[in-house]
């Protein structure tokens, strides 16, 4: 039995927004298409009303997946770069969100926005910028504040064995703990300083391999994968790639408090720009919380070293990440708002 078509009253208000917007029912017709839609797409609505999703974008095989994932999760999907072909015009890259309408039986509401290739690009390039001076600031400090620390814990060890009662050997045990816990930290500053060591890596392996890792420590979060299997093989350092996914998926977990969902999800990206070089593959892998999302106060310096949302946190897992990933000929997004935090990694493919 075909769907009643909605009421045109019911989405009448629409036709004046500047976003592109389109509803389909539940059974996946387009039931609607506002005029801005039809300027972004550059296709007449009486074309595309009354036709099958699956039909009208039937070269646009991510955007149909993102509408099922919304209809069969019931829960909004945010894409924030795909390609978008209409029967018998050009794709053209776009970002959306996919929402099931209030009452399931009406189906799903689309908002498209066009994305300007050279925004994007100049990111990333600004992105590059800040990992080179991040990887020299840390590279720094560390070795300014290693060095000396040697001398304190062993000036520490001496006087311990000079004091004359067991009692004050309290406070050089405090010098010796900090000694120790600073050394710690500037280890973790010079790790990513190695160079990494390429070969074949299977994407789903490291994330298999993170997975079990936070499902050990916090087995209270739920952890959902959602793959796309036919990606190939990358030349990329497998453990510099595991300590990565991990580190922003601990912050995730700890941003949750331990109670929560997350996504691993895996993509093919399409014509992206990595440290200046156009490709016309890459991988975009996605780690999606339901988190709190990212202060609005520090959202622009997340990557940067000894910025943390936390309360207790070093400010080192994102900035090492990045680092990492940089190494692998990568680099890494995010996008937040409460309720949905996204960070993906995007890594060329083999051509």
């Amino acid at each position: 039995m075909s769907a009643m078509p909605f009421p045109e009253s019911d989405f009448s208000g629409l036709d004046s927004l500047s976003t592109s917007t389109l509803v389909l029912d539940a059974e996946g017709l387009i039931r609607y298409v506002n005029p801005a839609l039809e300027t972004l797409l550059g296709v007449s609505g009486a074309v595309l009303v009354g036709e099958a999703a699956d039909q009208a974008f039937g070269r646009s095989p991510e955007f149909l997946d993102a509408i099922l994932t919304a209809r069969s999760e019931q829960e909004t999907i945010v894409e924030y770069e795909l390609d978008v072909a209409v029967s018998g015009h050009p794709p053209m890259r776009v970002g959306c969100n996919i929402s099931p309408l209030d009452r399931p039986s009406q189906g799903i509401l689309v908002e498209m926005h066009s994305i300007d290739p050279h925004l994007r690009i100049a990111r990333l390039e600004q992105a590059r910028l800040q990992q080179e001076a991040n990887r020299e600031l840390l590279r720094n400090l560390a070795h300014e504040i290693k060095n000396p620390l040697g001398g304190i814990r062993g000036a520490a060890q001496l006087l311990e064995h000079e004091l004359p009662r067991e009692s004050l050997r309290e406070y050089t045990q405090v010098i010796i703990k900090e000694s120790d816990r600073l050394q710690s930290l500037m280890e973790r500053l010079l790790t990513p300083h190695r160079m990494p060591r390429f070969g074949a890596v299977n994407i789903h392996e490291v994330l298999e391999r993170v997975r079990s890792l936070i499902l050990a420590e916090t087995p209270s979060v739920t952890l959902r994968r959602d793959y796309d299997i036919s990606l190939p093989e990358i030349r990329a350092d497998s453990e510099q790639l595991i300590q990565a996914t991990l580190n922003i998926a601990r912050n995730a977990v700890q941003a949750m408090r331990g109670q929560g969902k997350i996504v691993f999800r895996t993509r093919v990206a399409r014509q992206i720009t990595l440290e200046s070089r156009r490709h016309k593959l890459g991988m975009r892998i996605e780690i999606i919380d339901n988190g709190p999302g990212i202060p609005d106060d520090i959202r622009e310096q997340i990557f940067y070293p000894l910025v943390s949302g936390r309360e207790g946190g070093s400010g080192l897992g994102l900035t090492v990440a990045q680092t990492l990933v940089a190494q692998n000929h990568g680099s890494i997004d995010c996008e937040s708002r409460p309720g949905h935090t996204v960070f993906s990694l995007f890594l060329p493919l083999p051509n």
